[in-house]
């Protein structure tokens, strides 16, 4: 079992900074896929960020220019920095790493925006 464990949540107002942190009981290197997610209430989960083991990087439109996801391999962390946050952007983070046949989520932490 892979364990990932997020933090770096809290409240914000809009225009303010967050920086979040997902720690894995593995090395992520090894890992194909590591990805930050999240979910409003009453919505559905959806793609914030993507880092992949070959060195891709994918953000949803909605983030894109304002998020940026790093790794530090040394650590088996990864990082998600969200800069500009706006209202729309409340929702729980998730943490998750992807293998060809299993993907691994964390418990999430709350992100709220709001003035």
């Amino acid at each position: 079992q892979v364990q990932l464990v997020e933090s770096g949540g809290g409240l914000v107002q809009p225009g303010g900074s967050l920086r979040l942190s997902c720690v894995a009981s593995a090395n992520i290197f090894s890992i194909a896929t590591m990805g930050w997610y999240r979910q409003a209430p009453g919505k559905q989960r959806e793609l914030v960020a993507t880092s992949s083991r070959g060195g891709t990087i994918n953000y949803a439109d909605s983030v894109k220019g304002r998020f940026t996801i790093s790794r530090d391999n040394a650590k088996n962390t990864m990082y998600l920095e969200m800069n500009n946050l706006k209202p729309e952007d409340t929702a729980v983070y998730f943490c998750r790493a992807q293998t060809f046949s299993t993907s691994y989520w964390g418990q999430g932490t709350q992100v709220t925006v709001t003035s």
